[in-house]
C-alpha cells in the first residue's frame, strides 16, 4: 500500500515548511508545494535526508488545472493542509488597494476552496481523511487597517465550518486551526510589501510570540488525533496577546 500522504500548500516557508517537517517525522509522506521550487526541493532533500519521506511539486493554488492535475497524480491523499496564503497592505479601507485584495481572497479562499475540491474524493476514499484549514484569529475580529485580510480569512473560517457541515457522515474530519500573533518567515515583509521597519514593528517588545514551530506542534497534534476526534476549531495566541487589540509589549 501507499504511505499515508499529507499534502501541504504553502510549504516553502514558515508554518508551511514546519509542519511539512512535523508530519514527515509523524510518518506522513508529505507532498510539499508552494510557488518557489527551489526552496521546496531544499526542503525535500531535507526531510529525505533526516529518513522521512517527501516530494517537492511547485503549485499556485489559484490555478485550478494544476490543482487537478496534482491531485490526479497522487495514488492516496489523507491529509491536506490548507496552508497557503497571507496578507497584503495595511491601508484603511478607505485607501486601501483593490488588487491587494483580490490577492488576497484569491489565495485565502479560492485556494482553499480549489484543493479542497480536488482532493476531496481522495480524502473520502482513504477512509480516514483530514481537512486543516489555516485561518486566523483575523478571522473573527476586524481590526485597523486589516480590511482585505480579515475579510479573506472570515470566508476561509466560513470555507471550514461549511464544509464540515456538508461532509457529515463522510470519514472525513475538518479542523480550523486560528493563531494569533505568529513570528513567521516572511509573513509581515511580504505584507509590508519588503518595508523591513514596518514588518519588524509589529512584534517591538513582544518578547515571545508564537513561531511557525508551535502552529507545527498544533496541527500536527490535530492531525494525530484518534480518527472519531475531530479538533473543529482551535485559536492559538501566545501568552502575551489576550486578544486582537491587547498585546504585552515591553518598552
Amino acid at each position: 500500500m501507499s504511505p499515508r500522504t499529507a499534502v501541504v500548500t504553502g510549504a516553502s516557508s514558515g508554518i508551511g515548511a514546519a509542519t511539512a517537517r512535523r508530519l514527515a517525522e509523524a510518518g506522513y509522506h508529505v507532498v510539499l508545494t508552494a510557488r518557489r521550487a527551489d526552496r521546496l526541493e531544499a526542503l525535500a532533500k531535507e526531510i529525505t535526508a533526516s529518513g522521512h519521506s517527501a516530494a517537492a511539486v511547485a503549485l499556485d493554488v489559484t490555478d485550478r488545472g494544476a490543482v487537478d492535475a496534482l491531485a490526479a497524480s497522487l495514488d492516496r491523499v489523507d491529509v491536506l493542509f490548507a496552508n497557503a496564503g497571507g496578507a497584503l497592505g495595511a491601508d484603511p479601507v478607505a485607501t486601501a488597494d483593490p488588487a491587494d485584495w483580490r490577492t488576497m481572497y484569491e489565495v485565502n479562499v479560492l485556494g482553499v476552496l480549489n484543493t479542497v475540491q480536488a482532493f476531496l474524493p481522495g480524502l473520502i476514499a482513504s477512509g480516514d481523511g483530514t481537512v486543516v484549514v489555516l485561518s486566523s484569529t483575523a478571522a473573527f475580529t476586524p481590526y485597523e487597517g486589516g480590511g482585505g485580510y480579515v475579510a479573506a480569512k472570515h470566508g476561509a473560517h466560513a470555507l471550514a465550518g461549511t464544509l464540515r457541515l456538508e461532509l457529515l457522515g463522510e470519514p472525513v474530519r475538518v479542523v480550523e486551526i486560528a493563531p494569533g500573533m505568529v513570528k513567521s518567515e516572511g509573513f509581515a515583509l511580504t505584507r509590508f510589501h519588503g518595508d523591513e521597519e514596518k514588518a519588524a514593528a509589529v512584534y517591538a517588545g513582544v518578547a515571545e510570540p508564537l513561531t511557525s514551530e508551535d502552529i507545527a506542534d498544533t496541527v500536527t497534534w490535530a492531525v494525530t488525533r484518534p480518527p472519531h476526534v475531530n479538533v473543529d476549531l482551535l485559536v492559538v495566541r501566545p501568552r502575551a496577546q489576550a486578544a486582537q487589540h491587547r498585546v504585552h509589549r515591553k518598552p
